[in-house]
């Protein structure tokens, strides 16, 4: 092997794995049987359900797609709340958010407001510190949030349960 070759290996496969971790995957496929149904597997190796309305040929057996978007953003944000509470050293015993939105009415029809209601529950949480964990995710870690609020107004508000 020349000198240098094994660098350059080891630089490419450095390479690629740093593009893998910026990479996802998915495979759906259509469930002809089903009428409009869909079953995706995530690059993660997990499976899930999507049907459509039964005036669009579903049989409303799972979530719509767009449901699934608006649960999957839900989570993303959900997910970011908790960390950041957990990382400030913050007694979170549960995070709910309660998500509302509107979408346009003609086709695409995307996501034009999307309100998510947070009920965060700890028994010594204040407002400041839920605030700023909502106002990070939302401004600056929710991937998804981020993505959605390109054509949605995307609002936040919240409320603290004790323990």
């Amino acid at each position: 092997m020349r000198p240098g070759c094994a660098q350059s290996v080891r630089n490419r496969t450095q390479s690629v794995r740093k593009f893998e971790a910026f990479t996802m995957q998915c495979t759906i496929n259509w469930m002809p049987a089903s009428g409009m149904a869909f079953s995706a597997e995530t690059g993660s190796g997990h499976l899930l359900t999507m049907d459509g309305a039964p005036d669009g040929g579903g049989r409303n057996l799972a979530p719509r797609p767009m449901e699934t978007v608006l649960a999957g953003t839900g989570g993303c944000t959900a997910y970011d709340v908790v960390l950041i509470l957990q990382r400030g050293r913050h007694d979170v015993r549960g995070c709910q958010v309660v998500m509302s939105s509107e979408r346009a009415p003609t086709d695409p029809k995307v996501f034009t407001k999307i309100h998510m209601h947070f009920v965060v529950t700890g028994p010594t949480l204040t407002d400041a510190v839920v605030e700023r964990a909502v106002r990070m995710s939302h401004e600056k870690y929710c991937s998804a949030t981020i993505m959605l609020g390109k054509t949605a107004e995307i609002t936040t508000s919240f409320e603290i349960r004790p323990a």
